[in-house]
């Protein structure tokens, strides 16, 4: 049933307009940090106050049960720690920049994956996954013409990467409700002693971009779950690199930031290794279910 062409194309509806409130939540964290300079541990607390308001009451039993694993320590930590990372860039990076040199985050995910845990990997697969990393130096360009900060992108997306492979690793744990809400808890516990001294003084304009960024973060990556729940993870997978796209428009749109020409070949370097990845991701997992085909 998630294969047929009617769920799959509400699967893809709903990854889009997750792709795009992603970014969205984090152009509002970029105009806290740079036009308000609110320090970017405040405003990754205040998202994960607005995220954890939403999902932790609604939490199923045995979530709190999770909490005494300490990989889900971890993976909450590494989540944590890569939006501070993220936020600090942003601060004085282009948004489509940040989001590029973030994208090393699957790269490294698959590196860990494939040497620590063991999963298969593929030479074709590990070619546009060193392909990918290409196109992510030719964004970050270490020691050229990288726009400041945005090696804290990278630091956010290897910490991104730790996390997506111990989500991976700790799945079966519970269902993705639980999980989400143990790394809303997790983030709550380390971010609020790390922000809340840093606290601005408040106005409403502060509030409303506070909120907006918590929620658009928070129903970004809740649309995440939605979309892989109704289609399959294969088929979805190319079209997260749908939020390079999002960040260049809304970099454009609210900041006036256009890439260069080097940094927008970099962009669809990235994005072409990453659909090329999960094409070849796809033909595996069929070649071994046939009843998938």
């Amino acid at each position: 049933m998630r294969d047929s062409p009617k769920f799959m194309w509400r699967a893809i509806l709903i990854m889009f307009v997750a792709m795009s409130m992603i970014p969205a939540g984090d152009t509002f964290g970029k105009i806290l940090t740079q036009e308000y300079l609110v320090v970017p541990a405040f405003v990754a607390m205040a998202r994960y106050v607005v995220g954890a308001s939403l999902v932790v009451p609604f939490a199923p039993r045995g979530t709190y049960a999770l909490l005494k694993d300490w990989r889900i320590w971890l993976r909450g930590l590494s989540l944590a720690f890569g939006i501070i990372c993220i936020l600090t860039a942003l601060s004085t990076a282009p948004l489509a920049s940040v989001f590029a040199a973030f994208f090393v985050g699957p790269l490294i995910s698959y590196v860990i994956s494939a040497l620590f845990l063991g999963e298969h990997v593929t030479p074709a697969r590990t070619a546009m996954v060193v392909l990918g990393f290409v196109g992510v130096l030719m964004v970050v360009r270490p020691g050229f013409e990288a726009p400041p900060g945005i090696g804290f992108a990278v630091m956010a997306g290897a910490l991104y990467g730790i996390y997506l492979t111990l989500s991976r690793t700790l799945s079966a744990l519970g269902p993705p409700r639980a999980l989400l809400a143990t790394q809303m808890i997790v983030g709550l516990v380390v971010l609020v002693p790390l922000g809340l001294p840093h606290m601005p003084e408040m106005t409403w304009n502060l509030a409303a971009l506070f909120i907006c960024s918590g929620i658009f973060s928070a129903g970004g990556n809740f649309l995440l779950i939605v979309s892989y729940r109704i289609g399959t993870a294969t088929a979805l997978a190319p079209f997260v690199y749908f939020q390079l796209i999002a960040a260049v428009i809304l970099g454009w749109w609210v900041f006036g930031d256009l890439p260069d020409l080097i940094t927008l070949a970099g962009m669809a370097v990235i994005v072409g290794a990453g659909i090329a990845s999960a094409r070849l991701a796809r033909q595996s997992f069929t070649a071994l279910r046939p009843d998938r085909a």
